[in-house]
C-alpha cells in the first residue's frame, strides 16, 4: 500500500528538468514544459490575433472610403484623420503596456481591453446605422450626416482605438512568453513564432480585404462594420479557452523596472560632477570587469556612486541596472531611423487607395474590384513570402552564419527599409504613368471617370511592400521584444507600436504642410480632390528621397549596435 502511494507520488511530482523556471500556471503552480506553454498555447493567441487583426483592418482599410463618401470630407481631410486615428492607435499601446507590465498583467489587460473594443465596434456599428435626419440638408446625396452622428463615429472610432492599445502589445507578448528562451528548441521556436503570428495576422487581413472591403463598398457599412463586432466577441471566448494551458510569468521581486531605470538616469544626473577616476575606483569595490559596451554611453556608469558620495547599500546603483538602462538608450536611434519607414508604411491604406479607385478595376465584365481590397496584395506576398523566409532562406543562412536566425535582427530590418525605398520609387513611376494616361484620354478635368489603365500596375509596389514588411515588420517585433529588460517585453512591443503611431502623425504633418505649400496662389495641390490634377507622384518620389536618408542613417547605427548578451540575434 506505501508503494502505491509512493508511486502515486513520484507519477504527480513533475521532472525538475521538465519545470519551467520563472512561469507558472492560471492558479499560480509551477508549470511543466510538457504540459503547458509551446506552440500549443500560441495557437490560441495566433487565432485570438487573426481575429483582432480582422476587426482592427475591417475597420481602418477602408476607412478613407467611409470619411470620403458617407461623411463627405475631402481626400486631403480624410487622410489626415485616418493617419491621426491610426497614430492614436499605435501609441496607445505605450499605456496598455505600462498598465500591462506594472500593475494588471497581461493576461487581464487583454480581457479588459478586448471588451472595450468589442464596446466601441458595437458603437462604431450603431453609428453607421443610425437614421439619416438632418432638417438642414435639401439633397441627402451631396451633404454630411448631422453633427451629433459624426461625433458619435469618431467618439467610437477611438474607443476601438483604446481597447486595441491595450490588446495588441500585451496579446503579442503573452504569446511570445509561451516560449523559455532557455530552452534551445523553444529559442528557435520563438524566433519562428514571430514569423508565424505575422502570418496569422495577414492571413486575418487577407479575409478582411476580400471580403469585408466588398461588404462594405457594395451592401452595408453597419454590415461591414458589424462583423468584426461579432469576431472580436468569439475571439474573446477562444482566449479564454486556452487558459488551462498558458504559462504566466512571475512577478519578480526586484523593485519596478521603471524605478529601476529611472534612477539610473536621476543617479547619473546628480554625478554629473564625478571624475572618472571615482567611477574606476567604485567598478573595482564592485569587483566590476570591463566589459564590451562599459564605454557606450559612459556617463551612465556615473550611477554606479551614490549621489552623496556614501558607499550605503542601496543609493548606488548595480551594474545590471546600469547596463539595463543603456539597453534602453540604445533603441533609441534605431526607434527614430525606422520612422519614415512608418511614414512610408501609412500610404497603403490611404493614398494608394484613392490612386486605385481612380483605375480601371473589372476583372472580367461583372465584377469590380474594391479600391480598398488592393492592399490584400501585400497581405498575399506576406502569406506566400514567410514560409518561403521561414522554411528556406532562414536555414540556408544559418548554415552559413551559425546564428540561430540565421541573419541578425538589424540585418532583416535594414533590408525591409531598402524594399520600402524601391516600392516608392516604383509607386511614383506608375501615377507618373497614370497621370500621363488621364491626359491622353482629355479625362484631366474628369475626376470620377475610369482612367483606361489596368488596376495590375499597382500590383508591383503592392507586392514589393509586402515582402519588406517580412523583413522590417517582424524584425522589429522580435528586436524590440528580445532587447528590453525581462519586465518590459509588453513596452517593448509597444515601442515597436509607437513607431508606426509617431509614423502615422508625421504622415499627416507632412500632407498637411504639403497641401499648404502647393496649394497656395491658387495653384493645384499635389493632394488635389482631382487625382488626375494632383501629384502624388511627386509626393511619392519625397518618401523616396527620405527614405533614402533614413536608410543611411540607420545603417549607421546598426553597425555600432551592441546586442544584449542573452540575444540570439
Amino acid at each position: 500500500m506505501a508503494n502505491g502511494v509512493d508511486n502515486i507520488s513520484d507519477a504527480e511530482t513533475p521532472f525538475l528538468g521538465d519545470v519551467v523556471e520563472g512561469s507558472v500556471d492560471y492558479k499560480g503552480n509551477p508549470v511543466t514544459r510538457s504540459k503547458s506553454g509551446g506552440w500549443r498555447s500560441a495557437s490560441f493567441i495566433i487565432g485570438v490575433e487573426v481575429a483582432e487583426r480582422f476587426a482592427y483592418y475591417g475597420i481602418s482599410s477602408n476607412l478613407i472610403s467611409y470619411l470620403t463618401g458617407p461623411l463627405g470630407q475631402s481626400v486631403a481631410m480624410a487622410a489626415e484623420n485616418v493617419n491621426a486615428w491610426s497614430g492614436t492607435a499605435s501609441l496607445l499601446p505605450l499605456l496598455g503596456a505600462f498598465i500591462a507590465d506594472s500593475y494588471l498583467g497581461r493576461y487581464r489587460t487583454i480581457m479588459i481591453s478586448s471588451l472595450l473594443y468589442i464596446l466601441g465596434l458595437s458603437f462604431l456599428t450603431l453609428s453607421t446605422v443610425l437614421p439619416f435626419n438632418n432638417t438642414d440638408c435639401q439633397d441627402t446625396a451631396t451633404c454630411s450626416p448631422p453633427k451629433f452622428q459624426i461625433i458619435f463615429f469618431f467618439f467610437s472610432l477611438y474607443l476601438v482605438a483604446i481597447g486595441q492599445g491595450g490588446h495588441k502589445p500585451c496579446v503579442q507578448a503573452f504569446g511570445a512568453d509561451q516560449f523559455d528562451a532557455q530552452d534551445p528548441e523553444e529559442s528557435k521556436a520563438k524566433s519562428s513564432f514571430f514569423n508565424w503570428w505575422y502570418f496569422g495576422m495577414c492571413g486575418g487581413l487577407l479575409v478582411t480585404l476580400w471580403i469585408l472591403n466588398y461588404i462594405q463598398d457594395n451592401l452595408s457599412w453597419g454590415l461591414g462594420f458589424g462583423i468584426p463586432c461579432i469576431v472580436m466577441g468569439l475571439a474573446l471566448v477562444v482566449f479564454l479557452l486556452g487558459s488551462f494551458t498558458y504559462r504566466f510569468c512571475q512577478n519578480s521581486d526586484e523593485k519596478n523596472p521603471f524605478l529601476r531605470i529611472g534612477n539610473v538616469f536621476v543617479n547619473a544626473a546628480r554625478n554629473w560632477k564625478i571624475t572618472a577616476s571615482a567611477i574606476s575606483a567604485e567598478q573595482e569595490v564592485q569587483g566590476i570587469l570591463p566589459r564590451e559596451g562599459s564605454e557606450q554611453f559612459k556617463f551612465l556608469n556615473k550611477a554606479l556612486v551614490a549621489p552623496d558620495g556614501s558607499q550605503e547599500d542601496g543609493k548606488n546603483c548595480s551594474i545590471s541596472e546600469v547596463e539595463e538602462a543603456k539597453a534602453v538608450l540604445r533603441l533609441i536611434p534605431i526607434w527614430t531611423t525606422c520612422l519614415v519607414y512608418a511614414i512610408v508604411f501609412s500610404q497603403s491604406s490611404t493614398l494608394f487607395t484613392k490612386q486605385g479607385a481612380t483605375l480601371d478595376r473589372y476583372l472580367g465584365s461583372n465584377f469590380e474590384v474594391p479600391a480598398a481590397s488592393l492592399q490584400s496584395f501585400i497581405s498575399l506576398s506576406v502569406v506566400v513570402f514567410i514560409p518561403i523566409y521561414d522554411r528556406i532562406l532562414v536555414p540556408v543562412a544559418r548554415a552559413i552564419t551559425r546564428k540561430p536566425s540565421g541573419i541578425t535582427m538589424l540585418q532583416r530590418i535594414g533590408t525591409g527599409i531598402f524594399l520600402s525605398i524601391l516600392s516608392m520609387v516604383i509607386a511614383a513611376i506608375v501615377e507618373k504613368k497614370r497621370l500621363q494616361t488621364a491626359i491622353e484620354h482629355g479625362l484631366v478635368d474628369m475626376p470620377k471617370a475610369t482612367v483606361p489603365m489596368s488596376i495590375c500596375w499597382l500590383i508591383p509596389q503592392y507586392l514589393l511592400f509586402g515582402i519588406s514588411d517580412v523583413f522590417t515588420m517582424v524584425g522589429l517585433q522580435e528586436f524590440f521584444y528580445d532587447q528590453v529588460p525581462v519586465e518590459l517585453k509588453s513596452i517593448g512591443l509597444s515601442l515597436y507600436l509607437s513607431i508606426f503611431g509617431i509614423g502615422s502623425f508625421l504622415s499627416s504633418l507632412l500632407i498637411s504642410v504639403t497641401e499648404n505649400i502647393t496649394g497656395k496662389d491658387g495653384q493645384t495641390s499635389w493632394f488635389s480632390d482631382n487625382l488626375n490634377r494632383a501629384h502624388l507622384d511627386y509626393f511619392y518620389w519625397v518618401l523616396a528621397v527620405l527614405s533614402t536618408i533614413a536608410f543611411t542613417a540607420y545603417i549607421y547605427f546598426s553597425r555600432s549596435y551592441l546586442y544584449n548578451k542573452s540575444s540570439s540575434l
